[in-house]
């Protein structure tokens, strides 16, 4: 099984740096790392040709113009670029613990998606880890959120892992898919513009589809850095489009996927 590994980013070239070294540090390396770029300025290309030299696998820029929030075209342009027959989407302010890549192989079913959990870091905790450049954070630590995803546990993760079949709680920072889903739904609804909601409606196409949803607990940790609060600004429009969906039991968006394949 091939797997490609998808980071989004934008503007935030410190943070991208490491999340791709904790993918250079991961036991098991996907077969090749795509940025999903929503049109960073120059310095974020010389960090990604800068640690390209030294990546494990092939590292791709997969770029496109900055006309505001248009995170599910950048994400569908991935997706297109990606040879992988399964998808791993994190975000490029997601740090992973070195079995991340592993865990999602290994929880890789046919016929669902996974959906990973994340431990939130706050904003001193983020700086110093920024600063120097490494992830020092234990479950004790202080300035961290949903502290018991810190904790990896085969065991556990036996134990508390569950499929579902509900839309709440959907956050593709920490997301896994095989491709062949994603292409007959037609990826992501590139109607979504500005921040908001373009997650939770491909992930109900999924469901629509009849993809169940795979909860993994207490595998594939990762860590969120802290950053402020995006504009909401899209948020009711946005609320509407994803309405329509779940009313309608829609499994197809007219503007996808398919004119980037």
């Amino acid at each position: 099984m091939r797997t490609s590994l998808i980071i989004t980013t934008y503007n935030w070239k410190e943070a991208l740096e490491l999340s791709l070294l904790s993918v250079f540090k991961q036991s098991q390396f996907p077969d090749e790392i795509i940025i999903a770029d929503d049109g960073s300025d120059n310095a974020t290309k010389q960090t990604i040709d800068r640690l390209a030299k030294d990546s494990p696998v092939p590292l791709i820029h997969s770029w496109q113009e900055n006309k505001g929030f248009r995170l599910a075209r950048s994400r569908n342009k991935a997706i297109a670029k990606s040879t992988g027959e399964y998808l791993i989407l994190i975000d490029g302010d997601i740090l992973l613990e070195q079995h991340f890549i592993a865990d999602h192989i290994l929880a890789a079913k046919t016929g669902f998606f996974v959906q990973g959990s994340r431990v939130l870091l706050k904003k001193k905790i983020t700086q110093q880890t920024l600063q120097h450049k490494e992830l020092r954070v234990c479950i004790c630590a202080p300035g961290i959120e949903n502290r018991k995803n810190c904790l990896r546990s085969n065991l556990l993760s036996r134990l508390f892992s569950f499929s579902s079949k509900k839309l709440t709680g959907i956050k593709t920072c920490n997301f896994a898919f095989w491709k062949k889903d994603a292409q007959e739904i037609n990826g992501f609804n590139e109607e979504f513009l500005g921040w908001g909601r373009e997650d939770s409606e491909f992930t109900a196409r999924l469901l629509n589809k009849g993809i169940r949803r795979q909860n993994i607990r207490f595998n594939a940790l990762a860590y969120h850095l802290y950053h402020p609060i995006n504009s909401r600004k899209s948020l009711e429009i946005n609320d509407v489009i994803l309405a329509n969906t779940c009313d309608k039991k829609l499994t197809w968006c007219n503007q996808g996927l398919a004119q980037h394949l």
